[in-house]
């Protein structure tokens, strides 16, 4: 459930035509209802303009290790569907100082918390990949070991990891494809960064 989502947001999307949103994001819009349907991170979403509200349509699975869906999650799915292009991955994967601004901006109380990730995994490579798989990530050959999340067609993120050993200890990276900046504002990016570290940290 959403709670403590400025209002304002939703009043934003409510202002959008949802016919253009529908054809720049590839989701459904129930007229009568006043809501969106989107897919993300292979869940659907409910997003309620009347009652101001992003709910997930059906609960998590039986055993899935996902316990909930932080705020940032939802304050993203809003972002995406007023302001996402339709655009395709460049394939070129960057850091989130990379983007125009970056360096500037993910800093102090926006950096990517990482260290959510090393401090689950540590150097325990095998269960890194296991959760991985369990959040439908895709392997990928970067890092001691990689997976990329496709958060929607046009979002995805990589998630890497290294290795600690005697005098260093394990990291953890995310990288995100060079069009992202052209779908989202930095500080939306630094949301979903911050659910992509919860999810695969908790």
């Amino acid at each position: 459930m959403t709670h403590g989502i400025d209002k304002t947001n939703f009043l934003d999307l409510k202002f959008c035509d949802p016919h253009e949103v529908v054809s720049r994001t590839g989701c459904e819009f129930d007229e009568t209802l006043n809501q969106y349907r989107l897919r993300v991170w292979g869940r659907e979403y409910c997003i309620d303009l009347d009652q101001s509200e992003v709910r997930p349509v059906k609960a998590h699975p039986e055993g899935s290790t996902v316990k909930t869906d932080y705020e940032y999650l939802h304050l993203f799915i809003l972002y995406f569907l007023m302001k996402s292009k339709a655009m395709d991955p460049s394939g070129v994967w960057v850091s989130e100082r990379e983007f125009p601004g970056g360096a500037a901006f993910f800093r102090g109380p926006h950096i990517v918390p990482v260290h959510m990730i090393t401090r689950r995994f540590g150097d325990d490579l095998e269960s890194f990949r296991t959760a991985c798989e369990n959040l439908k990530g895709t392997t990928i050959d970067m890092a001691d070991a990689a997976a990329v999340f496709s958060i929607t067609p046009t979002i995805p993120v990589a998630v890497l990891y290294w290795q600690g050993d005697e005098d260093f200890p394990s990291e953890a990276k995310l990288l995100f494809d060079r069009t992202m900046a052209h779908h989202l504002p930095l500080d939306i990016i630094w949301a979903l960064a911050v659910e992509v570290c919860h999810r695969l940290g908790e």
